[in-house]
Formats: structure tokens, C-alpha cells, sequence
């Protein structure tokens, strides 16, 4: 049985909210979304988007969370996205040289906040001297060639691969999905039977830097009193689950109604609360 969302949050203070499938989907935020974000804000609670969308920087991620009155309402240093952690890594762990990437432009920002040379794997030939291969984004590149000359890249070389979206898929709006760069570093993983370095839910690490961050603004506050909501089982809630916060899951995107209660039982990842979405 379905909850109201207007009647849980009020038990939490700090809230995490997937992006894709519960504040918006492939056409922008979702309607009546901001005016509920607006209403959470006046009512004190500390909002973050914890994400595993690599596309594009937390700046501009923030900026669609504007509401016509209220203004920014979720604002950059409250995004939390796995690509920050890809970032991290690259950072620690490359260091220095040219890292290859698909995705779109505006997603090579984590190879380049990380002091490196961005260059989009279209540009490489398969003997090209890289430090590393981000799979950042399932757009802005040609599939076939491009997924055809990275295999052939990390066939020739041995080279990190970081994959900085860990989702399978995306939803597109409340009946489809769509393929996402998680799916495609499955598929590239099992050809040339490398591991690859996934960032992103359901990874405690994405929540425990959102925890972080909450309790630089409010101390006192504590794992009891932050509630995750997302779209997705095995991501959003297994992560929250793991990291010991409350989770909701919410039946506006790849979590169908009339799926859900067979897939909580087959997976065995049960959601302290269910809602429609958080417009209820």
C-alpha cells in the first residue's frame, strides 16, 4: 500500500532525492515538482540531488531547480553526483596525461576538474597514449564507431576505465526507459574481461558525502533524521538501505506500480516507505 509523500517528510530533516524518475525525466523537471521543493524549503528541510548522472556539472545542474519566486532551490554544493567521485579518483589515482571519454562534451567537466586532458574517444586512434577511459554519458557520441574503437583501445592498452554512471537505464517519462552508460560498460566489461571502476548508487560512498555535507550545515543532526527518495530499487534504496538512513521509493519512474510488490519481494530490498511520487 501506497503512502502520501506530504505525510512522511515531515518526520525528516535532511532529504535526498534521486534526479531522473523522481524530480524530473528526460523532457525536464517534472510539473508541480519545484512548487513542492519550494514548500520543503520553507518548511527548513536541507534538500540535496544525489545523482548518478555524470552529463553535466553540478552548476548546471542546479540551475533547473529555479523556482519562479523562490529562486534556486537546490543549489550546486548541494548536488552530489557520481561524477564528483570519478573526479576523486582520477585525481588521486591518474594523476596526470590525457583521459579518453564518451559522453557529451559538457560531461568531460570531471576529467578536467581532476587537472586533465579531456578528450572524446572519437578523437583517439586505438594507439593513442591515454592515462585512462571515462565512460561519462550514453549521448554525444556515435555508438557504433565510437563503442567499436574503445574496446579496441583497452584490447591494445591497459588503462584504468572508470564508469561514472553505474545506472543500467533512465526514464524517459512514466511509461519508458532508455539505455544508460551503466549498461555500457557491462557490455564492454564482459568483451574484454577487464573490471572496471563504477562510481554511483548504490555505492554508500554517495551517501555518506551527502551525510557529510548535511552535517556541516546542522552538527547535530543524524542518520535518523535523512530520508532518501528514489525511482529505483537496486540503486536508491539497496545504497540508503546499506548506508542505514530511511529510503522511499517512488512509483514515478522505473519502478512501475504494478510491478513493484513482486520486485520488493524477488529482490529482497525493501523500502521503508512507497509513494506514488512526491507530489502526493
Amino acid at each position: 500500500m501506497t503512502q502520501r509523500f506530504s505525510d512522511v517528510v515531515g518526520q525528516y530533516s535532511v532529504i535526498l532525492f534521486d534526479a531522473y524518475g523522481v524530480l524530473k525525466n528526460s523532457a525536464g523537471v517534472m510539473p508541480g515538482v519545484l512548487d513542492v521543493l519550494a514548500r520543503l524549503a520553507d518548511a527548513g528541510k536541507d534538500m540535496f540531488v544525489v545523482t548518478n548522472d555524470a552529463s553535466r556539472s553540478p552548476e548546471v545542474m542546479a540551475q533547473v531547480y529555479t523556482h519562479p519566486e523562490r529562486g534556486e532551490l537546490i543549489g550546486p554544493d548541494k548536488h552530489v553526483t557520481s561524477g564528483i567521485l570519478a573526479a576523486e579518483f582520477l585525481r588521486a589515482k591518474v594523476c596526470t596525461g590525457q583521459v579518453a571519454y564518451l559522453g557529451k562534451p559538457s560531461s568531460a567537466y570531471y576529467i578536467k576538474s581532476a587537472g586533465l586532458d579531456a578528450v572524446p574517444i572519437s578523437e583517439c586512434a586505438v594507439d593513442a597514449n591515454v592515462s585512462a577511459l571515462a565512460l561519462l554519458d550514453d549521448e554525444g557520441f556515435d555508438w557504433q564507431p565510437d563503442l567499436n574503437r574503445a574496446l579496441n583501445l583497452l584490447r591494445r592498452q591497459n588503462i584504468p576505465v572508470v564508469v561514472a554512471n553505474a545506472d543500467p537505464t533512465y526514464p524517459v517519462d512514466g511509461q519508458s526507459v532508455a539505455i544508460a552508460v551503466g549498461s555500457l560498460g557491462d557490455l564492454m566489461e564482459r568483451i574484454v574481461h577487464k573490471r572496471f571502476i563504477r562510481f554511483g548508487k548504490p555505492d554508500a560512498l554517495m551517501y555518506a558525502y551527502a551525510y557529510a555535507q548535511a552535517q556541516l550545515n546542522n552538527t547535530s543532526i543524524d542518520k535518523s533524521q535523512v530520508l532518501m527518495v528514489g525511482d529505483t530499487l537496486d540503486t536508491d534504496v539497496l545504497g540508503g538501505n546499506k548506508f542505514g538512513i530511511a529510503t522511499m521509493l517512488v512509483l514515478s519512474g522505473n519502478t512501475r506500480r504494478e510491478t513493484a510488490e513482486r520486485q520488493i519481494e524477488a529482490t529482497g530490498i525493501i523500502p521503508n516507505y512507497i509513494c506514488d511520487s512526491i507530489l502526493t
